[in-house]
This record gives structure tokens, sequence and C-alpha cells, in this order.
């Protein structure tokens, strides 16, 4: 399949540039898949599409203050350093702008050194390798000098940090939030739970895997990072006898998605396990592990779309974005969500 295939024509007004004072008033538009059908809600109905025995399930992971703005040590030029994920002890997968700025060996100094980066492999695509050296606590050093890993498309300063995670985040590790999960409010998962629906969690760590530009034109010949996830025992029994039931499983975002069906391809049923996961969705991918697909409007050209594309058809998410366009729905990470029966 081609990359233009999944273009579509976005007003840049529709673009969220905040989060709405009360998460769970945003718009809620339903895909129904078995006909193509649209309705409009606001995300508080979700209620309503939720049964007895379902399982809801939610990516628990927490955005760390991950963009650092630093200095290099020989020649006092700006830099900034997106910290990806650890890949060993205190060495870190990044992102370095201005990348050519830096070789094996530069030390970049946050906070008058209270952090310091020394690079120790350089990649392609602006990835490079750090150690980071520090005293005390790494998550503690980084909620000092860090500050929040927002999209490139939102140009407004975020005066809550908060915002830009759930309500239910926990594991610290992720450079962007689960945005699919911004939408809820710990009163409506009560809410939830009193309809004797599961809500469990698990966790992907999200990465440059999620958000990294396609940049070929055959989507096939893209590659995904890997990104760290995990599950419980908990979790997998309750969804496996959800399964068993002949109830639903509505994963809570892209990410829960290939956490969901990247254990649901390696082991052919759910159990407590932890890896890395490369999975890349498209149309043609058929599902093992979930029923239904909460989740936000997405960027023209992602593997997000191509996603919700797979789970949906292409036609139907591309007519679905047409109608929220025209609706003039907000879009991408503070923006309004949809939900694909």
């Amino acid at each position: 399949m081609k990359l233009i295939d999944f273009d579509y024509e976005l007003p840049p007004e529709l673009i969220a540039q905040t989060p709405l004072e009360k998460r769970d008033q945003s718009r809620l538009m339903v895909l129904n898949r078995s006909d193509g059908t649209v309705e409009h809600h606001v995300f508080t109905d979700i209620l309503s599409y939720l049964n007895e025995g379902d399982t809801l399930v939610l990516n628990d992971t927490k955005v760390i203050p991950a963009r650092l703005i630093g200095i290099k040590e020989e020649t006092n030029a700006v830099i900034e350093v997106l910290l990806l994920k650890s890949i060993e002890g205190n060495i870190w997968e990044t992102l370095v702008k201005p990348q050519k700025r830096v070789k094996e060996g530069t030390v970049i100094s946050f906070g008058d050194g209270r952090l310091k980066a020394r690079c120790v492999q350089k990649l392609e695509d602006g990835i490079t390798h750090f150690e980071l050296l520090y005293e005390g606590i790494l998550y503690e050093v980084l909620e000092e000098l860090g500050t929040m890993p927002l999209p490139p498309y939102i140009h407004k300063r975020l005066e809550d940090g908060s915002r830009y995670n759930t309500v239910y985040a926990k594991n610290l590790g992720s450079a962007a939030a689960p945005t699919a999960g911004l939408h809820f409010t710990e009163e409506l998962l009560e809410r939830i739970k009193q309809k004797k629906v599961h809500v469990v969690s698990i966790t992907l760590h999200v990465g440059l895997g999620t958000f990294r530009p396609v940049t070929v034109d055959t989507i096939e010949d893209h590659h995904m990072h890997s990104e760290y996830y995990e599950m419980s025992e908990e979790v997998a029994d309750i969804l496996n006898q959800t399964k068993k039931e002949g109830h639903s499983i509505i994963a809570v975002g892209t990410t829960s998605v290939r956490t969901l069906e990247t254990i649901m391809q390696k082991y052919h049923t759910f159990c407590a396990c932890s890896g890395w996961t490369d999975i890349f969705i498209y149309p043609g991918y058929q599902f093992l592990a979930v029923d239904h697909l909460i989740t936000n409007f997405h960027l023209p050209k992602s593997t997000l779309l191509m996603l919700i594309s797979a789970f949906a058809t292409r036609e139907q998410v591309l007519h679905a974005y047409q109608i929220a366009v025209q609706e003039k729905y907000r879009f991408f990470s503070f923006g309004d969500s949809m939900f694909i029966l």
C-alpha cells in the first residue's frame, strides 16, 4: 500500500492546542464497522457502549519530563535532547537536535551540571545513545530540569504538566502520552466499574515507534522502533476469562492494541509477560485480541492512522475523518475521541 493512501486534508485550526478543562467532556464520534455509520456523542456516553463482563484495557505508562535543553561543554552550543527509552543502565536512546553538533564523546550539560549526557553512539534519523551522569534519582532530576515532550504541532505552553498524563498513569517511562486515555476521569472510571465492567492496566512505554513519521512511499517498507511492554498474570487471567465468556475486550488507544496483539500473536493466549514489540499494524492485519477501540484522531500518513484503518477499513476511517473535519472536531493529542465498534 502507498503512503499517499493515508493522507487527508486537515485545516490547521482544528489541531487542538490545549486540553479541555473537563477531560470527559470531549466529543466522541462512534464509528460502526458493520455498516460504516457515524454517530456524535460526548465522551461520557462511552458508558452506554460498555457492558457487564466486558474488559476495558488501559495503558498505565507515565510520561517523564523527557525534553532537555542543554549546553555542549566544548562550545556552549545549545542542544535539545529528547529521552526516548532506557537501553541498559544509564544508557538512553534519544533524539538530538541538531545532531550534527554532536559526536561520540561529546558531553552536554543540563542545569549547571546537575545532569550530564555523554554521547556513546550516533545512529540514523537523529537517534543518539547517551550515557547519563548524575547524582541521586534520575526521575527526580528530570522533574527539576526537564519539560513535558509535547508534540511539535502543539505551539501553546502547557500550564499544568499533569494534563499530558492520564489520571491512571503510574509506570514512568514514556516519551509521549497514550492520548486516547486523556479523556477518562477517576469518576468516569468508577462509573464504568459500577456497571461490572473489568478495568485493567497493561504497560507500553511510548517511544519513537509510535510517533516516528513514515518516510517511505510503500508502507510495507516502514520499520517500527521497538517499545517495552508488560502484562501481569492477574490481567491476563481476566482477559482470557473475558474471551472465554464471549464478552468484549475494549482497548484504550493504539498502544494498548499493539500490546494486546503482540502478546496474542506470540503466545496465542494472554499471559504474564514482558518484552519489546515492534509490531506494525496496517490494513490486511487480522486482529486476534481486540474487539473495540477507543482512540483519538491521528495525523495524516501516520502509523496510528494505518492501525485504525486496519481495525475498521481505510475507506470507513477516511470518511469518518472527513465528517470530523466538517463537524469541526478537535484533532490529535488534546483533541476529541473516536470509538470504533
